[in-house]
């Protein structure tokens, strides 16, 4: 073995067949790290990722564990030698947290609790990073929103909402997703488990194989390169902060890099104030700009807690972790567009 592979780390990827993991397993091999991949493969696009990867890196360079996270003994076996824990497996769709909210809840509130005991179990502390989201802060009604001809803006948080926001979980997503989250910010305290919680927002780029319920960036790309139907629910003008998908696995390796900082902290995670796009009245001539042709849609009504705005104040990332996005809105989704349109034939 040489010498860099006998420095690596022993990486558990939860969900690492997904769009987040799968990037991240990739950036992990290149960089000679030890990956087990533990995934049930249930994601539209998790066999095609594997494929790419082995494609990559040669089809016996990770290790695959096809299980779910709801099997505790699954987990607390995959996790008996690692160093590192990035826990991404989940449920994803808010509306599929209201129509099944009893499997919503046994995959990222149950799930989650599984991953955490079977890391203390391992009994080496293992790092944890935990993939939360911005839905834990709820539709934040109480705050004041600016309706503008394209967007909507806040009235009164120039850089976005910060880590002080209450926590007011809405939709069973939230609720589970949530509970997760301070699980595992619990268990550092409890446990000194060095476990790290990142909100996130809106994460795009390669291998997002979006649909209409997740993944709205990708969905809308895909959909306008093969001839899909678009839905928009509301007026368009909801603003979210983006974020490319290697700018995210920036922040991962920060916090890992920084633990003597990191561990037992939340960090929103986001585009920020700088990477702002209304969903449809901004993204609209930027789409039908690139696939040079106008792309219909049919309108619907609001969604129920369909957030008007949502921006994360990405500062405390910024000044805990040296850590800020590299990728631009328009050089983000130029690097989408160019992967769907290169690979049309896995979306007809």
């Amino acid at each position: 073995m040489d010498g860099a592979r006998a420095m690596s780390k022993r990486y558990l990827v939860t969900g690492g067949a997904g769009f987040i993991g799968s990037n991240y397993v990739n950036r992990l091999l290149a960089r000679g790290e030890d990956v087990v991949v533990f995934d049930n493969l249930s994601r539209s696009g998790a066999q095609r990722n594997l494929e790419w990867l082995r494609g990559k890196h040669g089809k016996d360079s990770f290790q695959l564990i096809t299980a779910d996270v709801r099997d505790a003994q699954a987990l607390q076996q995959a996790a008996a030698d690692r160093d590192v824990i990035v826990h991404l497996a989940a449920q994803v769709a808010v509306t599929t947290s209201v129509t099944n909210p009893r499997e919503d809840f046994e995959i990222n509130a149950l799930g989650t609790f599984n991953m955490l005991e079977a890391a203390r179990a391992s009994g080496k502390f293992p790092a944890v990073v935990y993939a939360s989201t911005n839905k834990v802060y709820g539709g934040m009604e109480e705050v004041t929103v600016v309706e503008e001809e394209t967007r909507y803006r806040y009235a009164d948080f120039p850089f976005g909402i910060s880590e002080a926001q209450p926590l007011d979980f809405h939709s069973p997503y939230g609720c589970s997703k949530g509970c997760g989250d301070q699980y595992v910010r619990d268990y550092h305290r409890i446990y000194d488990l060095p476990t790290v919680v990142m909100r996130q927002s809106c994460i795009y780029g390669p291998r997002q194989f979006g649909v209409e319920d997740q993944g709205w960036l990708a969905w809308f790309v895909i959909a306008a390169l093969t001839g899909k139907p678009i839905s928009i629910y509301g007026d368009g003008k909801q603003v979210r902060d983006v974020l490319y998908v290697e700018d995210l696995l920036d922040a991962y390796d920060a916090a890992l890099s920084h633990l003597n900082r990191s561990a037992g902290q939340v960090f929103n995670v986001g585009g920020g104030a700088d990477n702002v796009i209304s969903v449809w009245k901004e993204f609209q001539p930027m789409l039908e700009q690139a696939v040079g042709h106008a792309v219909p849609v049919a309108l619907g009504d609001w969604r129920p807690g369909d957030q008007r705005i949502y921006v994360s104040d990405i500062r405390k990332a910024e000044h805990v972790l040296g850590w800020q996005p590299r990728y631009g809105v328009r050089a983000g989704l130029r690097e989408l567009f160019e992967w769907v349109k290169a690979n049309r034939e896995m979306f007809a």
